[in-house]
């Protein structure tokens, strides 16, 4: 790559490199339903020219000649680059690299996935007659390398391997509408997947939501489960990312650093390389070290995600957080999610409150929340509390200010738990409207 550099002419380049080996199976009542195994790679080439505007290009050609052709292509598009606020290659780059020491499993055969599924399915299909069907489901493997080079004689490389395990039953009583729920695991690799664990959690789950009956439309003190609240969480990442603020679609201002901006209780980390993040990674597409980055600490607005782009935009000494995705244009997110809290009003718990709605999973996200406003409604499954009694919902939705939402935070109960976003308690909030169906 330097070689060919060289010889083009160009100064001032970088180089992301993906590989992947993907194995996942299906099933359908004791019949493979789909088996799958795709091989990936993709490289994304940045070129600087002379004015110091950047082209990129994407190839999956790791040869030299599909490198050479790759630079080629990126100096002819650095010609129409953005004027405004070219990228740079990020400073933290060649900074020291603390590796993670990550297990890594090797890869099992397709065929002892679907025994092992199949096994899965058995056992979930035969745990209540009113469970028939589990269609969602899956189990999978995966491989990953990742490397970075750049010009000024950055390397980064990194290997790690993931597994995953899905289960979705879904359950029907005569005269009764079909529920479904499920869960989900993740571990370095499929033999480290707690297979009885998210069997027993999703038959549990399903059959819970069996006894249901609508709620009356009202305000709420509600109780959002770990992994509901931290999916509430990522649906307004804008509010913690950098190039929102600059885009003029966050929440947020530059300003905002250092207000409060949720109740004193809450307390939220993007802590990419927590040992519990599976397939954590150690550095960002720009290069850039992964770290523990204090968001909220406190209720008070600590950090904004950035690239070396918004870093240098802000020019108020941020750097680079290690978020950074390249592609077209460098974007930010999320890693991982650490929520911690103090615990509030200790006379709140799930376990034995009134009138309260405890709300376990959100959905459309999609389409019902308003990022740039604040504001969502959003479906959920859940149950009504009753004296430690739940009472499945049968069909309401959830909506308020994300901004009240988070200042209205009353307690965070229990242990942080983890979910595939990240690592949370229950969260308790006062005042939010619950819409039961018509």
């Amino acid at each position: 790559m330097t070689e060919g550099a060289s010889r083009m002419g160009i100064a001032t380049w970088d180089l992301g490199i993906t590989c992947g080996h993907d194995t996942s199976v299906q099933v359908d009542r004791g019949e493979p339903k789909q088996l799958k195994a795709r091989q990936s790679t993709s490289a994304m080439v940045r070129v600087w020219n002379g004015q110091g505007l950047v082209g990129i290009t994407s190839t999956n050609d790791l040869s030299p000649s599909g490198l050479t052709v790759a630079l080629e292509g990126a100096r002819q598009a650095s010609a129409f680059g953005d004027a405004q606020s070219p990228p740079r290659l990020s400073p933290q780059a060649r900074d020291p690299l603390t590796p993670l020491h990550q297990s890594r499993h090797p890869a099992l055969p397709i065929q002892v996935l679907l025994e092992r599924l199949l096994a899965a399915e058995r056992q979930v299909l035969n745990c209540h007659q009113a469970i028939s069907t589990l269609p969602y489901n899956g189990l999978a493997q995966a491989q990953r390398e990742r490397l970075y080079i750049n010009s000024a004689g950055a390397l980064r490389h990194q290997k790690a391997t993931s597994a995953s395990l899905w289960l979705y039953p879904r359950a029907e009583e005569a005269g009764r509408k079909p529920r479904s729920a499920g869960a989900v695991r993740l571990a370095p690799g499929v033999d480290a997947l707690d297979l009885e664990g998210c069997i027993a959690e999703a038959t549990e789950r399903t059959i819970s939501h069996l006894d249901y009956a609508p709620i009356d439309t009202g305000v709420y003190t509600v109780c959002f489960s770990p992994e509901a609240f931290l999916d509430l969480l990522w649906a307004f990442g804008s509010m913690v990312n950098a190039q929102a603020v600059l885009d003029g679609i966050s929440l947020s201002r530059r300003s905002s650093l250092g207000t409060q901006v949720a109740s004193p209780l809450l307390t939220v980390v993007d802590d990419a390389r927590h040992r519990r993040h599976v397939a954590a990674p150690e550095f960002d597409g720009e290069g850039t070290p992964t770290r523990r980055l204090p968001l909220i600490e406190g209720g008070y607005l600590r950090n904004f995600l950035h690239s070396e782009g918004t870093a240098r935009a802000f020019a108020d000494g941020s750097v680079a957080t290690g978020h950074a995705n390249l592609g077209a244009k460098v974007t930010l997110s999320p890693q991982w999610l650490d929520v911690e809290g103090w615990r509030g009003d200790l006379s709140l718990s799930h376990q034995s409150s009134s009138g309260v709605v405890l709300i376990d999973s959100l959905s459309a996200l999609h389409a019902g929340v308003k990022a740039s406003q604040g504001s969502f409604s959003l479906p959920f499954d859940g149950w009504l509390l009753s004296g430690g009694e739940r009472r499945s919902i049968e069909a309401a939705t959830v909506a308020g200010d994300v901004r009240s939402t988070l200042q209205n935070i009353v307690a965070c109960e229990g242990e942080p738990q983890c979910t595939p976003g990240g690592r949370s308690p229950h969260i308790w909030v006062e005042g939010l409207t619950i819409t039961g169906e018509a």
